[in-house]
């Protein structure tokens, strides 16, 4: 059981808030998104010759003296510790058990500052209390998971689903797997660390890479409020602090098994019955398959899987107090049928998949001196994907049938490489530097050697025209990756700390480099390279010939330095203002710059105020602005190479490979690209606004914890989000064209560079963004700078993401019988801009999503955001109901995501302006803005029983855990697309895409 020891006396009330302020690095553990260590602080009796010492199992060892005030801080990382207080040598007082926590302060006050104490320090005794609930000292906001949490709750076993145990999170769009969306912002405006140095996917920023399970100490979920040393998100950051030896050897293993036998069956999708709407003007509307109403589309009552996960881990002294080493290691083994969509006139199929993944973490911890300190840390993590085969698929008589093909295998290797040096130098000054590499391998082998083109949208083939018995084409992907893909990273942050007086100072840099080979799709099919096209059958008839591919290189850099001041405004109020400054450049393939952002300021002020000085009552706020770098994947379609062309023809038949027959074209095949791309070098200079600011985003929170009593604790947080400036890129030359002939100019001399490779250009939507627009050669005319406002472009607004929320909170920390947290949150979110990506199809072109191509496209844009859930309620606990056993459990219920309706523009319903088919925010003639309708609520249990048996000591574990105990199985998307053609209504509008995972079990023996 834990024990507070304190000293005979007046209960302390000296603020802890003054206490806090730090020696040394003391407020250096007060840092966010990257903090690996945290503060100790206190008050003690003043007299002459009293320090406070500091010990861990990890051999840190540091003491600090009490100031003449009776304050002491001490940062250390992050851990548990023994604090002692002492006098001339001797022990006075002795609090056990102290943990610390990434960023966070823990009090331990030893007794109240009396002089009397001081004049009879023989007469301090020890007894027993609790420590402070409240962290005082912090002004983010910040959900911090422990392995002890972790080792009770019955969480799925990666960082995103920890990090859902936050308010103010939510789970994104499924076709971005895993991928967690922070207050409002997309799926790829988060960071995520390990052991302070950035884990990210560096090629779109979505999702990053993470410990071993069994190797997380703690994970902190911050959804705002971070301060100055840390940026480039205006997400939310998941940072996880890994273990790390100890002066006692430990070892361990577990073996955790889902059985495919236990899975619920998911549930079956059918085409929906669709309503047809009533004439748009000229335009009458038809079911484009009305055969195909209430039939099955998707079998997948089998499509289950079976998970097994090993794991072991080791740790303990090399040398005793001076060096440790801890190693782990994790291997998952998934297997999963996955039985494809019917496809008419065509025999369907069904995967056989094996996933593997190999995870591990080895660290080394040198305790140089007490005041320098080493670290090293390695990380790797090997996937395979998609191993297996693939077998015919029978829908009459729902079975599998002959072998088709083996399974294409898609690799993701990782590997980083941190060292982490931090000297103690005075009690007043610190230094911190942390340099680390991660290298990167993404490559694709191709096991299925079709030469075959793709056969997209056949069930829109008339079925006079099919073959008979229908047609068989064992070809799966309409572009091709790369064998060869590459990424790597590096960086260098450098922190110094120095206290003076009331004033905690600190000044850095904060630096990292990207460069990535071979990303993105090709055209060309490797196996015959000729085949660079797919056919993709419309409702209306034709059939379209596509050729799109973009693979190629590119590089980042982003740079950043900071000053932060952390201030004691008065005894019970603490003030932290800072100030980032980041420059972000983006390179094209060949290594010129084509985005180069500098001089982005961002200030952040927080404040705490302690309102009864005793660590019982906070409130708190904090004011920020937050910078976002372009990933790499900027470079892909915006600045380098790009294929996106398309002929339409007329066809007789289709042969018995699904390829069209008597083909005729209406326009003399012409090739169509909506956006310009017909594979030719872009001008860096001329594919962005001269003016381009990086995207960013002001928050404002406002919030109190109070203690209810010594058990309790609850509060309530505001949050306001604005995002002020975005990047995308615009498809609009026409709308320059005009501008220029405003000013006099024959947009004629200009046409190369208007409606070249150069057609779409990022800009800041709603903003003045000026433009490079180059003269034909021989025109005689100079290059011009053409500035374009929001009404030039055609906007009716500029960018607009705005999401407010309220989140109350009650909580019951574990007292060694029982834990629980109740979390509501109320959020409303609007706008026109989701973020850098869009969920409602699926659109990963960061920052070149389809949005502000043109201003038809945004007309009806403006409605609910994607990633906002109005309603989240979160509950977790745990009960010990004996030393042996223990149950738990978690519910995430939260209403759903809007929904929209996509189709050609116009109150006639038949326009497609600017080439983009049915994709505008209009159906039927009216236009239908996000949220007019929502997904069902959504419910879900996960359940855990834990034994833990006397006979071995308790180190023997059995554990239970139920996910979606009760196996509701609701849409958490649907199609959005209403129009397959003009007058012909989409057969899949409205279908769920994704539902809830089916209930599952998971067994773990430790």
């Amino acid at each position: 059981m834990n024990k507070r020891y304190n000293s005979r006396g007046v209960q302390p009330r000296r603020t802890a808030l003054t206490v806090a302020l730090a020696m040394g690095l003391g407020f250096t553990g007060f840092a966010y998104g990257q903090a690996t260590t945290g503060s100790i602080f206190g008050t003690a009796p003043v007299g002459v010759g009293e320090t406070v010492m500091v010990q861990g199992a990890n051999g840190t060892n540091r003491e600090v003296a009490v100031d003449s005030s009776g304050r002491y801080s001490v940062t250390v990382p992050v851990g548990r510790y023994t604090v002692t207080l002492r006098k001339d040598g001797q022990v006075l007082a002795t609090q056990e058990n102290v943990g610390v926590s990434p960023g966070g302060g823990t009090q331990v006050p030893f007794a109240a500052a009396t002089a009397q104490n001081a004049q009879n320090l023989s007469a301090v005794q020890v007894v027993a209390s609790a420590l402070p609930a409240i962290d005082v000292t912090s002004v983010n906001s910040s959900t911090i998971i422990t392995a002890a949490d972790l080792a009770k709750l019955p969480v799925s076993r990666s960082a995103e689903s920890i990090a859902l145990l936050a308010p103010s999170t939510a789970k994104g769009s499924s076709y971005f797997p895993n991928a967690v969306a922070f207050g409002g912002s997309s799926v790829s405006e988060n960071a995520y660390y390990v052991n302070g140095y950035t884990t990210g996917a560096p090629y779109k920023n979505i999702g990053g890479f993470q410990l071993p399970y069994g190797s997380i100490d703690q994970q902190e979920t911050l959804t705002g409020g971070y301060d100055a040393k840390y940026g480039r998100s205006d997400g939310g950051v998941i940072n996880q602090i890994g273990k790390r030896g100890t002066n006692e050897w430990h070892f361990g293993a577990q073996v955790a098994w889902e059985p495919r036998f236990l899975e619920a069956s998911p549930r079956n999708t059918y085409y929906p019955h669709q309503t047809v709407p009533g004439p748009a003007g000229p335009t009458t509307y038809q079911l484009a398959s009305p055969e195909l109403q209430g039939t099955l589309d998707r079998y997948r009552n089998d499509n289950k899987q079976w998970e097994t996960i090993y794991s072991a881990y080791v740790g303990g002294p090399l040398i005793k107090d001076k060096l440790f080493l801890f190693l782990a290691g994790e291997t998952t083994k998934t297997h999963y049928n996955s039985v494809q969509t019917a496809v008419q006139g065509s025999v369907s199929s069904v995967d056989y998949n094996r996933d593997k993944h190999n995870k591990f973490y080895g660290k080394l911890d040198w305790n140089i001196t007490d005041n320098n300190v080493l670290e090293l840390t390695a990380l790797k993590d090997n996937q395979t994907t998609g191993a297996g085969s693939t077998y015919n698929f029978d829908y009459n008589k729902l079975q599998a049938t002959t072998f088709r093909t083996p399974n294409d295998v898609s690799k993701n290797n990782a590997a980083f490489y941190i060292g982490h040096f931090t000297s103690y130098i005075t009690d007043n000054a610190t230094l911190s530097v942390l340099y680390g590499k991660g290298e990167f391998e993404n490559p694709t082998t191709y096991s299925n050697t079709s030469t075959l083109p793709m056969i997209a949208g056949s069930s829109n083939i008339p079925a006079a025209k099919l073959p008979a018995g229908g047609y068989v084409n064992p070809q799966t992907n309409r572009s091709w990756f790369s064998g060869n893909a590459k990424n790597g990273s590096h960086g260098l942050r450098v922190d110094f700390d120095y206290k003076l007086g009331d004033h905690d100072l600190a000044v850095g840099i904060d630096n990292m480099h990207y460069a990535a080979k071979n990303q993105g799709p090709s055209q060309y099919n490797p196996f015959d390279p000729s085949v660079n096209y797919f056919w993709s059958y419309r409702a209306n008839g034709t059939v379209r010939k596509y050729s799109i591919g973009w693979a190629t290189s590119m590089s980042t850099d982003q740079k950043a330095y900071y000053l932060q001041d952390t201030w004691q405004v008065s005894s019970n109020v603490l003030l932290k203002v800072g100030l980032r400054n980041d420059h972000f450049i983006n390179y094209n393939d060949v290594g010129q710059a084509f985005v180069d952002e500098k001089n982005q300021w961002e200030p952040r002020i927080g404040a705490s105020w302690d309102v009864n000085g005793d660590s019982s009552f906070k409130i708190y706020g904090n004011v920020g602005r937050y910078y976002l770098a372009l990933p790499e994947n900027a470079a892909e379609r915006a600045a380098n190479t790009s294929t996106y062309i398309y002929q339409i023809y007329n066809y007789t038949s289709v042969d018995a490979t699904g390829q069209p027959q008597g083909l005729t074209s209406p326009d003399a095949g012409k090739l169509h690209s909506p956006d310009g791309e017909f594979g030719l070098p872009k001008d860096p200079e001329q594919v962005t606004a001269r003016n381009l600011k990086a995207e960013y985003m002001d928050e404002f929170i406002a919030g109190f914890d109070k203690k209810l009593n010594e058990n309790w604790t609850y509060g309530a947080k505001a949050m306001w989000r604005d995002l002020k400036t975005a990047i995308d890129d615009e498809c609009s030359p026409g709308q320059i064209a005009t501008k220029m002939a405003a000013m006099g100019l024959n947009s004629n001399d200009y046409s190369n560079s208007l409606y070249g490779a150069a057609y779409c250009r990022l800009i800041n939507p709603g903003e003045t963004n000026t433009m490079l627009i180059r003269a034909n050669a021989g025109s005689g005319q100079s290059d011009k700078l053409v500035s374009m406002t929001q009404q030039d472009w055609g906007y009716t607004q500029g960018v607009k993401r705005k999401v407010g929320s309220l989140n109350l909170y009650l909580e019951h920390p574990f007292d060694g019988k029982w834990q629980a947290r109740v979390d509501y949150t109320y959020t409303r979110g609007f706008g026109n801009t989701e973020g850098q990506v869009r969920s409602d199809f699926g659109q990963s072109d960061v920052s070149k999503t389809e949005d502000w191509d043109a201003w038809q496209l945004m007309d009806g844009q403006n409605g609910e955001l994607f990633n906002v859930r109005k309603h989240q309620l979160r509950i977790r606990g745990a009960y010990q109901f004996t030393p042996e056993w223990l149950v738990s459990g978690t519910l995430l219920a939260q209403s759903g995501v809007p929904q929209e309706c996509l189709g050609y523009y116009g109150p006639n319903g038949n326009e497609d302006p600017v080439g983009y088919g049915s994709n505008y925010h209009w159906c039927a003639g009216k236009r239908i803005t996000p949220g007019f309708k929502h997904t069902p609520w959504t419910k879900e249990v996960n359940l855990g029983v834990h034994y833990t048996p006397a006979f071995a000591d308790h180190k023997l574990g059995i554990n239970l855990d139920v996910f979606n105990a009760f196996n509701q199985q609701k849409a958490t998307q649907t199609d959005p697309t209403q129009d397959a053609d003009v007058g012909f209504i989409s057969a899949t509008y409205g279908m769920p895409l994704y539902y809830q995972t089916p209930r599952t079990f998971r067994l773990t023996v430790t």
